[in-house]
């Protein structure tokens, strides 16, 4: 059993202005601190190259760039609809605001806890934005595919507390498995997980009028072995997802009279642990220097640990800052 910890799971620019109890789920494996490396390759680094007969990359044609059309349609709805709102989702640019909200399970909630911190400090963070903390511990993407789930009336009862309402929410960070990231046969498994996603990202919407905005992780590395091809095979269904949107899915359309908000990579987190040589700062889990070590995580080695929650929130700030699609609403 976990423990459950206490923590802050809605913040505006200036104050958190709430705190939870968040329950959290743990592995039964065994921890395994010598599993450093998994063999895989982070989609990311793998380019055109295959997996299991699936090019990787993180947008179609193995490449890590959003397509110019796609982004582009981000860049406009970003710039034009991602507006300061009043509680019944008129603009307003003097006194309205813009939620931002997660959705997921328990590492979810850690990981974007220490985000909602991180951010407080980021000093050109939008006066007018209210980050929520939807996640919660335990509820997998089975639960949040389920409109009438409980977990979207603790989530408004958050969007409450926090003094907002479902109209002011525009924008959502999404990360989901299934219980124990037991996908089954790849890519059958990973199409189960990404139809999942379809379908909480179109309950969102249809919650949230005025989301216009999506961006979907997939999960750290984990050291617990039994976990691990669940844990990279989630890339594969956020992928998928994406990619389906970007190929005119029907069902995942966004925009004015939209089904689901626009979606994009938020970042990528996979990276295969501590590198070929398996030993810390020797040759990265991935090209771009990202690695996870075993003092990351938990002694679970599943929920990430004080540092690897920080690894996370700082990749979620380093992108919401800059990404051509975010800073206008993210940043003052």
């Amino acid at each position: 059993m976990k423990i459950t910890r206490t923590a802050a799971f809605v913040t505006t620019a200036a104050t958190a202005m709430a705190l939870a109890l968040i329950p959290q789920t743990a592995s039964s494996a065994t921890p395994d601190c010598s599993y450093t490396k998994s063999g895989q390759v982070p989609l990311n680094d793998l380019g055109t190259g295959t997996y299991q007969g699936l090019m990787g990359g993180l947008y179609p044609g193995g490449s890590n760039t959003r397509p110019a059309a796609h982004n582009a349609a981000g860049e406009d709805i970003a710039n034009n609809q991602v507006l300061p709102r009043n509680a019944a989702g008129q603009v307003d640019l003097v006194n309205g605001k813009i939620v931002l909200i997660s959705i997921g399970m328990s590492n979810t909630t850690q990981e974007f806890q220490k985000f909602i911190q991180t951010a407080g400090g980021y000093a050109n963070l939008n006066s007018k934005l209210v980050i929520v903390d939807g996640a919660q511990g335990g509820k997998d993407a089975s639960t949040w595919a389920n409109p009438a789930d409980t977990t979207w009336s603790v989530l408004a009862s958050r969007l409450s507390a926090a003094g907002v309402t479902p109209a002011q929410v525009q924008a959502v960070w999404l990360k989901e498995q299934f219980l124990g990231e037991n996908l089954g046969a790849f890519p059958a498994g990973a199409q189960n997980l990404s139809t999942a996603l379809g379908s909480i990202a179109r309950n969102a919407r249809a919650k949230y009028p005025n989301l216009a905005l999506g961006y979907v992780a997939s999960r750290i590395y984990t050291y617990d072995p039994a976990r691990s091809a669940g844990a990279y095979q989630q890339g594969w269904a956020v992928k998928k997802l994406i990619q389906d949107q970007i190929n005119g899915a029907s069902n995942l359309t966004y925009g004015p009279g939209g089904v689901a908000p626009w979606l994009s990579w938020g970042p990528y987190m996979w990276a295969d642990g501590l590198g070929s040589d398996g030993v810390a700062g020797g040759v990265p889990g991935r090209s771009d220097g990202l690695e996870w070590a075993c003092s990351d995580l938990e002694s679970d080695r599943v929920h990430p640990g004080p540092t690897g929650e920080q690894k996370v929130a700082n990749l979620i700030l380093g992108q919401f800052s800059t990404d051509s699609t975010t800073t206008p609403w993210f940043n003052n």
